[in-house]
């Protein structure tokens, strides 16, 4: 029976549970130095989601997890569906303002994260964090450090060894309209929108993700490098639960690493960003592995080229498939199969996934017939519930129909599979992270020397897309390229930066005063290509 039908009106809890119950000794995370069955994860979560209720935590709150890849992420993450509560996954690197905004916005009432971490201190952090946020109650910290100096802090060891054997109360969860994350995402102003995403939403897709790539219980996954994005969380964790195969986490993402866990870990099935397969090509080139073991390789989060796709079938796995996937759809929207004809796997982004339906749309909303390029609009059982307190954004979201608009450019051919265009928004794609122009642009031009700034994607062989700062700068003023990318680095997350700058005596406009984007990208790639 394939997975969608197996798990079909299951919540995130009642999966692990049925997991946990048909295979307790199976493992399910691998790390460095150790492994986790399902029946451990089953516990674990438990005696945290017991812990938790005894501290107020109750159905509905939201508890956000501040968290590298680690395995204390993924039981939190089943603790809190355990108590009906809802997960919010937040990238470790935020800038503190961005982290602010996003736990103020969600309203947390707790969250879970690391004492440190790429060389930041959370607990001083969110020390100063509690006293800007009147909902946030209680932080768990994992780590060694005694913190008996303050009653809102707990280690997460404690909480597990006080929650062991405790019941507590377990809600009626509905997995089509109980919320089971919010998941942040950048609008097209380039501020932050939370994704309201149900248990069915991420479970359906999940399940439709593994039969799509045929997972198995004898499957290992690797690449899975930010357990807080939807991917992570969807065909990440919950397809590999579905599955009932083990996930290999590791929280250094670079080139080497994973591909010496591939050939330690005799891994079979590799997730990845562009920029990752390009990293891993240049690096096994250097220093081959024996990465013999992998059956399939999945390329998503980014646009990914032609030449890439057959680079990595050549170098590291015969089969590469390729996803389109998006926050709105709780992660995979189409995706090839490891049965497709091979210029299908090659050219295009696959199929969708089975209930999902899609159309290509004109700019008036009609319906085109196939072959033509116009917007690509969705409806199925993986399109959120809407945007977090954005009813306004929500609603213009979808058409008259109730189909997600998804500002992306593409064709459905006469075999009904999808090939992307390009995209509607100005949105940059930068190694699978979303970069909005508008967003970097006022932070250039609130700096002293910076008249006009316009920002634009170019291609790049590693990045998929780079972020390049065309600049007009103020008559007179000296100023560097790095100390602009500097600038920005104050209050923009590191993916935001600028990788190239360029000045200009004026940017390109039309006649009624807009910046010609495509002109400024078209004149940058013309400058950078060799004579």
């Amino acid at each position: 029976m394939a997975l969608i039908e197996r798990f079909r009106g299951f919540n995130v809890a009642s999966a692990l549970a049925t997991r946990a119950t048909s295979d307790p000794g199976r493992e399910f995370l691998r790390t460095s130095s150790d492994t986790f069955s399902y029946g451990v994860v089953d516990s674990h979560s438990d005696a945290l989601a017991a812990a938790l209720a005894h501290l107020g935590v109750e159905a509905g709150d939201r508890v956000a997890l501040v968290l590298p890849v680690c395995p204390e992420f993924v039981v939190a993450m089943f603790a809190i569906a355990k108590l009906g509560a809802v997960t919010v996954p937040l990238d470790p690197r935020l800038t503190p303002t961005e982290l602010q905004y996003m736990l103020r916005h969600s309203e947390a009432v707790c969250a879970v994260t690391v004492e440190r971490a790429y060389g930041v201190d959370y607990l001083q952090l969110f020390e100063e964090l509690f006293v800007r946020l009147p909902e946030l109650q209680y932080l768990v910290t994992v780590g060694e450090e005694d913190l008996w100096y303050d009653d809102r802090i707990y280690q997460y060891g404690d909480l597990l060894s006080a929650g062991g054997g405790r019941d507590y109360a377990t809600p009626h969860i509905d997995a089509a309209a109980d919320l089971f994350a919010i998941v942040y995402t950048s609008g097209t102003t380039g501020k932050p929108k939370g994704v309201e995403l149900s248990h069915r939403n991420l479970v359906t897709v999940a399940a439709g993700t593994a039969d799509a790539l045929g997972l198995v219980p004898d499957d290992v996954v690797v690449g899975v490098s930010a357990l807080y994005s939807v991917f992570g969380l969807g065909p990440g964790i919950l397809s590999t639960l579905l599955a009932g195969a083990s996930l290999v986490l590791n929280d250094e993402p670079d080139a080497s690493a994973t591909l010496d866990l591939v050939a330690e870990h005799r891994a079979t099935v590799h997730y990845g960003v562009p920029t990752t397969f390009v990293a891993e090509l240049r690096e096994q080139q250097r220093t081959p592995r024996d990465v013999s073991s992998l059956r399939l390789a999945m390329a998503s989060g980014a646009p990914v080229s032609d030449d890439l796709v057959k680079r990595i079938r050549d170098v590291l796995c015969k089969t590469v498939l390729v996803a389109y996937s998006l926050t709105e759809t709780s992660s995979t929207l189409c995706m090839s199969r490891p049965d497709d004809p091979e210029e299908k796997r090659v050219y295009t982004v696959g199929r969708p996934l089975p209930g999902t339906e899609l159309r290509i749309l004109e700019r008036d909303g009609s319906e085109l017939p196939v072959e033509s390029v116009g917007e690509i609009a969705v409806k199925g059982p993986g399109v959120m519930l809407g945007y977090h307190r954005q009813p306004g954004e929500t609603s213009t979201t979808f058409d008259a129909n109730g189909y997600l608009l998804t500002g992306d450019l593409g064709i459905v051919d006469e075999d009904g599979y999808v090939h992307l265009v390009g995209r509607r928004k100005e949105v940059i794609i930068r190694a699978g992270f979303n970069v909005y122009p508008r967003e970097v642009e006022a932070r250039l031009v609130a700096h002293p020397a910076v008249r006009e700034a316009a920002v634009v994607g170019v291609p790049d062989p590693l990045l998929g897309e780079a972020t390049c700062a065309c600049i007009v700068p103020e008559e007179g003023a000296i100023v560097t390229s790095q100390e602009l990318v500097e600038w920005c680095r104050g209050t923009l997350a590191e993916s935001k930066l600028p990788d190239l700058v360029r000045f200009h005596d004026a940017l390109p406009r039309t006649g009624t005063g807009k910046v010609r984007r495509l002109e400024l990208s078209r004149l940058i790639q013309t400058e950078s290509r060799p004579a």
